[in-house]
């Protein structure tokens, strides 16, 4: 059974850091790109951060470029996603998600002091 398991979200002051994972079940994860996506109340969806299968290449949006980082470990089948700096505008659920695969339910960050 296909099942993506995300945690570490919370609620972090302006400016802190927070790290999330994402374990990937049911299939054969090192043969996929890996992406992080947010949704806020009102806002359209968005995607946060790609990793290879690899893991040798990722890309960011410019909203959160320099400030986020993804990182996959193929042998734990887990992606991570590192962020720093972090804003009230980052305040979202966060997913792992391979589109041709499947999504997690999801893990809310809030920033907030």
């Amino acid at each position: 059974q296909v099942q993506f398991l995300e945690s570490g979200g919370g609620l972090v002051s302006p400016g802190g850091s927070l790290g999330l994972s994402c374990v990937a079940l049911g299939f054969t994860f090192s043969d996929y790109a890996m992406n992080w996506y947010r949704q806020a109340p009102g806002r359209e969806r968005e995607l946060v951060a790609t990793i290879t299968r690899a893991g040798d290449n990722t890309v960011y949006p410019a909203s959160v470029h320099g400030r986020f980082s993804i990182s996959r470990d193929n042998v734990k089948n887990t992606a991570y996603l590192q962020m720093r700096n972090l804003k009230p505008g980052d305040t979202a659920v966060y997913y792992c998600e391979i589109p041709q695969i499947s999504r997690g339910t999801g893990t809310q960050v809030t920033v907030s002091s």
